[in-house]
């Protein structure tokens, strides 16, 4: 009895702690998703098709949005968006070109090169009938702890773009962001390279365990092992958006409200244990967004505005 009775005692304190939760509803694209009278108009290039030799056998698209205050003059700051197919798409859920022209014009984002890029293809030439869907090196890529995908975009994709535009190396001025596995795939760059990266646009993180190998030897970590990291290693200089929905997917990988709550408490419980102990040095900075949404792009783009102001906010 005693066991059932705590069994009990802990479900309602997690259905407190639920519905004390703020989760906003009647959520609608807004004006920053569309183009404004007045806002001189960037330009987005692409799609290219690039090899990559960092993850092997792989091809995959890019486009590269240009806003039109760029002019070479300096080094200009940096998004980079995964999943780039869908985070284009101009009458799609995401529309990330078109919320940075807004946000641009607005001062409310520095003067910023996007790049969009999508998983890689594991084949010779990227596939036109592939469309918005997933190109199938994705799990692998995105969903992966290791540090390939970040040696991949740092030492191979930034050099590349880096060739016609100049870019800033100041990591604080360098933003990455994602939905889904892109969410884990933008965290896992700034995990490992905070020298590089330090802003991140987490949306319906998929920090589940999807990248799990417990029979590979050594055992590859998944997404649900981010928890225990960021409780016990030392503190990253990361400023984090994390956006999900209480509808969001449970299956077999994990539960990823609940995932992406384990993220933020242990977020929470490393900054307060380095205060409390003094620790010298960094604390994550981050704010969360709860919606009622549904494992889609549709409440990541809409909260898309808030975010990016959020990210750059000084």
């Amino acid at each position: 009895m005693k066991i059932a009775s705590m069994i009990l005692l802990l479900c309602m304190t997690c259905y407190v702690t639920y519905a004390q939760m703020e989760i906003r509803t009647g959520l609608e694209l807004t004006a920053d998703h569309f183009p404004q009278d007045g806002v001189p108009r960037g330009s987005l290039k692409g799609p290219f098709e690039f090899h990559s030799k960092i993850i092997e056998g792989t091809v995959r698209q890019y486009w590269i949005f240009v806003p039109a205050q760029y002019d070479g003059s300096k080094p200009a700051s940096v998004l980079v968006f995964q999943d780039g197919n869908r985070a284009t798409k101009p009458d799609g859920s995401l529309r990330v070109p078109q919320v940075m022209e807004n946000l641009i014009a607005k001062g409310e984002m520095p003067v910023t090169i996007g790049i969009f890029i999508t998983p890689g293809n594991r084949s010779d030439s990227y596939p036109d009938s592939l469309g918005t869907r997933n190109p199938n090196n994705r799990a692998q890529e995105y969903d992966a702890l290791s540090d390939r995908y970040s040696r991949f975009l740092i030492e191979e994709m930034l050099p590349e773009v880096a060739r016609q535009y100049r870019l800033t190396d100041d990591p604080e001025e360098r933003a990455i962001g994602g939905t889904s596995s892109g969410a884990i795939a933008a965290f896992t760059v700034a995990w490992h390279r905070p020298d590089m990266f330090r802003k991140v646009f987490s949306a319906i993180g998929s920090y589940v365990s999807i990248g799990f190998r417990p029979d590979e030897d050594p055992i590859k970590l998944g997404g649900q092992d981010y928890p225990a990291l960021i409780r016990r290693e030392p503190i990253r200089p990361m400023k984090i958006f994390i956006q999900d929905g209480s509808n969001d997917l449970s299956n077999r990988w994990g539960n990823w409200f609940l995932a992406n709550q384990q993220m933020v408490s242990a977020m929470q419980y490393a900054n307060t244990n380095a205060d409390n102990e003094n620790t010298a040095g960094a604390r994550y900075q981050y704010t969360t967004l709860w919606t009622d949404g549904e494992h889609s792009d549709k409440h990541p783009g809409m909260v898309l505005p808030e975010g990016l102001k959020w990210l750059w906010a000084k």
